[in-house]
């Protein structure tokens, strides 16, 4: 198994489209690899595929390994890039030592562990069984996961390849949920003498909403609201915003256009707003940025008054970021929230509001859930708690632990980190419907995931590829 196929393999998969609820090209591509290798395959009525190569002459009584990662990828891209993630491949260039999307996401979450699982199995060398699980949908719902029927996978041993920090091996994450907002919008007819004002924020670094949000990285929707709730009062309507994308990422960019019968000092206050947040964020976000314009044309009418101060106050009260840490583990995230986008949805008259929360205690997660919707329908919306996932409480004294903290040594003359991690993985979801797996995860050093400029570092993939290696061999 060599590091170079790993990356061979990625690259093909960068050809192929994989957004969250359209695997189905990722999903014919295994079940074609594992008809070139001979190898055993079948796909449930979800999407999962589990490609299985038996045990080599001899190793029949070895443990049965299970390789797990996940077919979809987050899909995001800088605003004015051209890229449709239904048919384009991920363009991307190899610069001082990492792989790297510029304009779009990468997807080596999670497609340089379908690489590595690939390359396993084409491998001659003598193992033991090997079950490979491809699930679909993990970034919007964990869906596959949720989906796998009992007897699906015969292992009781689970090496998850969802992880994100080489040297690192994860024992637990979070658990999380979605919670999903719609406020009906009431419009009128423009105020005499109104025009149409587009603000922008822009140039957040944003990231993966678990990863990433202890970091202190701007939020462009919250701090849209922010601006916008100091203006409530001062002659304006909303009439649209629209920012973020996906639950799990971070708002880099938001945009509203208003109504104004005070358009000038409405562009002064909103350059003021734009200095202090770059003063703000200058350490986290240094490219944030700002620009307000007239716009010309015929408008929608805009929000009335009762509407605009509804959304925009519980936009700006709305929960965000670290809300609790570990008390067992120092440094890690216990308890989070992400106001993660809003836009119109299509012909319904609505806004929709998208949050997620994480927590590893599934009180405090629920808490926080609860404290989100009570915000939203304090102001009049409609509210749903959607895709909730367990979290994965850590084993110590896991053997599989224990033969991979061993392989590590020998292989680098060091011990890897033991962690637990407050990003969601499937794992919870494992262990009750599979219980007594024996589960790991880790993974080669990406950074950047779920936001454009995700990169995959290949020094940190030659380690993962020989440790996984090992760990497999000598199961």
């Amino acid at each position: 198994m060599k590091p170079e196929r790993v990356l061979e393999l990625f690259s093909e998969i960068t050809t192929i489209p994989r957004e969250s609820g359209h695997e189905d090209p990722m999903t014919e591509w295994l079940c074609c690899k594992a008809s070139e290798l001979g190898l055993g395959c079948k796909r449930d009525a979800t999407g999962n595929v589990l490609i299985t190569r038996d045990a080599a002459p001899g190793l029949e009584d070895v443990p049965t390994v299970v390789l797990q990662a996940h077919q979809d990828m987050v899909c995001e891209k800088n605003a004015g890039v051209e890229h449709d993630f239904r048919t384009d491949p991920i363009k991307y260039v190899i610069r001082d030592g990492w792989m790297v999307a510029d304009d779009t996401t990468l997807g080596a979450d999670d497609g340089i562990g379908i690489a590595a699982c690939i390359a396993l199995l084409e491998d001659s060398s003598p193992t033991g069984r090997i079950e490979c699980l491809f699930t679909i949908s993990e970034e919007t719902g964990m869906d596959g996961a949720e989906a796998l029927q009992p007897g699906f996978f015969e292992g009781k041993t689970l090496i998850n390849l969802d992880s994100e920090d080489e040297g690192q091996l994860f024992i637990g994450c979070a658990g999380g949920l979605n919670t999903d907002v719609r406020f009906r919008l009431v419009r009128e007819a423009a105020q005499d003498g109104s025009v149409f004002v587009g603000c922008r924020i822009f140039g957040g670094i944003g990231g993966h909403s678990g990863d990433d949000i202890d970091k202190g990285r701007a939020n462009a929707l919250q701090l849209m609201a922010r601006f916008l709730y100091g203006r409530l009062g001062r002659g304006f309507r909303l009439v649209s915003i629209e920012g973020g994308c996906k639950p799990n990422a971070i708002a880099r960019e938001c945009s509203a256009v208003v109504s104004t019968t005070r358009p000038l000092a409405l562009k002064r206050a909103f350059a003021s707003f734009c200095r202090d947040i770059k003063e703000e964020f200058h350490v986290t976000d240094p490219g944030i940025s700002g620009e307000i314009t007239v716009l010309k044309g015929n408008r929608k009418h805009p929000l009335d008054e009762n509407c605009t101060r509804r959304i925009i106050t519980s936009l700006f009260t709305c929960p965000h970021g670290v809300q609790a840490m570990s008390q067992d583990i120092p440094g890690l995230v216990q308890t989070s929230t992400n106001l993660a986008a809003a836009r119109l949805a299509p012909g319904s008259g609505e806004l929709r509001i998208i949050t997620s929360q994480r927590s590893s205690a599934t009180s405090e997660r629920r808490a926080i859930a609860a404290k989100v919707r009570a915000n939203f329908e304090a102001a009049g919306a409609r509210v749903r708690h959607l895709y909730e996932y367990p979290g994965w409480n850590p084993d110590v004294n896991s053997p599989l632990l224990a033969r991979t903290v061993a392989a590590y040594r020998r292989l680098f003359g060091t011990d890897p980190e033991v962690k637990a991690i407050h990003a969601g993985l499937e794992c919870g979801l494992f262990l009750e419907k599979f219980p007594g797996l024996d589960m790991i995860s880790f993974g080669p050093t990406l950074r950047g995931v779920h936001a454009p400029g995700e990169r995959l570092e290949l020094a940190s993939l030659d380690k993962f590829v020989l440790l996984l290696d090992e760990v497999v061999k000598n199961a």
